[in-house]
């Protein structure tokens, strides 16, 4: 299937994202915004290369080692990038370069400059405004932190000698967040996809599992999938957990057989056009859920039921896991794996023992995406750990209700080495929200079905 018409956000998105920055951001001022790095994996290659969110956010360029500079100068908005020039023989051997040249043009930006003149160019842009946004301590940027501390450094040097120069430096990260936070018509179409490459390899999953094979035999028929269509790598490190190794959250080494009568939990997701989808889905390696099997997954499953109903405008997630923990709390004192009073349970938070994550997560360019979750940390309070925000259109989120009981928990017998989550992707809509993952059978009738058809 041909998906490369929609593998694209049109330029014209990208330079309202820079004017829409532009707006929050003060008078005579210089933001600074680096790309990612190029990550070696062993003596003389690399990791394949996956763009800084924030920068592609703004530019939608894919080539490393650059720097994109919005300037405020006079009340005159100005953008300038620096990246890698033209290189016959390097471009032989490592691909293509957009160039000093070109860039301009293509990515509609007023100035581009040689990479290689950045300590000499960038001090000059600087000269003349009063405040500098840079966002220190992002993963994979120490490089980047230590070349502007120099540059601070310098810049400190000539404002002794009278220049003007920045005397107020602020994080680029709030503004930025908040725009990515809510998700335009054309990132929501990215994401459809996104979700719906992502639901085809469950399904295969779900296919092809049967007793012996081994998670990673499974995990290598999901990656199939996605790259099949146009999604050629995974959105994050692909989870596929048999039996008590769906208890360990983020369990990666996916190298173990596959028992007939336990459930497998699994966790994958594309990444398309840098959009990600994340789906959970747990099932019987042999395509029949036992009793006890059943019971776990229908209370989960009634968790993430009513959490969809209650996951739209002006409720927040904190709304949907309050009523996710009760209908958690009643399923497992009626199966005796909680003993007492359910709201004595709820207050000291007995469920933890059993569900110790959250309900979901934004989604967007990162897995987990950014964006405040509460509305105190929306207005200023960066540390508060409420999941209060008021939903609002065009958010993206996971909802992704678990239960995992370990074989060293005190439970019944029966119980002992379950785990289960679902999780789905929906985008809140103006008429409630639209899941986007839904093409994975989630009822058990529906998933005893379709592995039926290749037993």
């Amino acid at each position: 299937m041909d998906l490369a018409y929609m593998a694209a956000l049109p330029a014209q998105e990208f330079i309202e994202r820079r004017e829409k920055l532009f707006s929050h951001l003060g008078e005579d001022c210089v933001a600074v915004i680096f790309s990612n790095h190029e990550q070696p994996r062993s003596n003389d290659t690399s990791y394949p290369f996956r763009q800084d969110s924030y920068f592609w956010y703004l530019t939608g360029f894919n080539e490393p080692e650059s720097v994109l500079v919005l300037m405020r100068k006079n009340g005159k908005n100005q953008t300038a990038l620096f990246l890698r020039p033209r290189d016959p023989e390097m471009e032989t051997w490592n691909g293509r370069r957009l160039g000093v040249e070109r860039a301009p043009e293509v990515l509609h930006i007023d100035n581009a400059f040689s990479i290689e003149h950045l300590n000499l160019e960038l001090p000059k842009l600087l000269f003349g405004v009063k405040e500098l946004y840079y966002s220190c301590g992002l993963a994979g940027h120490d490089k980047d932190d230590a070349l502007m501390t120099e540059l601070l450094a310098t810049l400190h040097q000539q404002a002794e000698k009278g220049n003007i120069i920045p005397q107020k430096f602020s994080d680029l990260r709030p503004h930025l967040d908040e725009m990515r936070l809510i998700k335009s018509n054309n990132e929501i179409r990215l994401m459809q996809q996104a979700g719906q490459i992502s639901a085809l390899g469950h399904i295969r999953a779900m296919r092809e599992t049967r007793p012996n094979r081994f998670e990673y035999e499974i995990e290598s028929e999901i990656l199939h999938e996605f790259t099949r269509f146009g999604a050629r790598f995974p959105s994050y490190n692909s989870i596929v957990a048999g039996g008590e190794n769906a208890c360990i959250l983020h369990y990666t080494e996916n190298d173990q057989p596959l028992k007939d009568g336990d459930l497998v939990l699994i966790d994958a997701g594309c990444e398309f056009a840098m959009y990600a989808g994340d789906i959970t889905r747990t099932f019987p390696v042999n395509g029949k859920f036992s009793q006890p099997q059943r019971e776990i997954y229908e209370i989960v499953l009634a968790a993430q039921k009513r959490a969809l109903e209650l996951l739209v405008v002006g409720n927040s997630i904190q709304q949907a896991n309050d009523e996710v923990v009760r209908i958690k709390v009643e399923g497992l004192v009626r199966l005796g794996i909680l003993q007492g009073n359910v709201d004595e349970l709820i207050a000291k938070q007995a469920h933890r023992e059993f569900y110790m994550h959250g309900l979901g997560h934004w989604l967007g360019l990162d897995v987990h995406d950014v964006g405040s979750y509460s509305n105190a940390t929306s207005n200023g309070d960066r540390n508060s750990k409420k999941r209060d925000r008021t939903l609002e259109v065009g958010m993206v989120l996971t909802v992704e209700p678990g239960l995992y009981i370990p074989t060293t928990s005190n439970v019944p017998e029966q119980y002992k080495g379950i785990g289960v989550r679902i999780e789905d992707n929906v985008v809140i809509t103006e008429y409630g929200n639209k899941n986007l993952t839904c093409a994975v059978p989630k009822e058990i009738d529906d998933i005893e079905r379709l592995m039926a058809e290749n037993q």
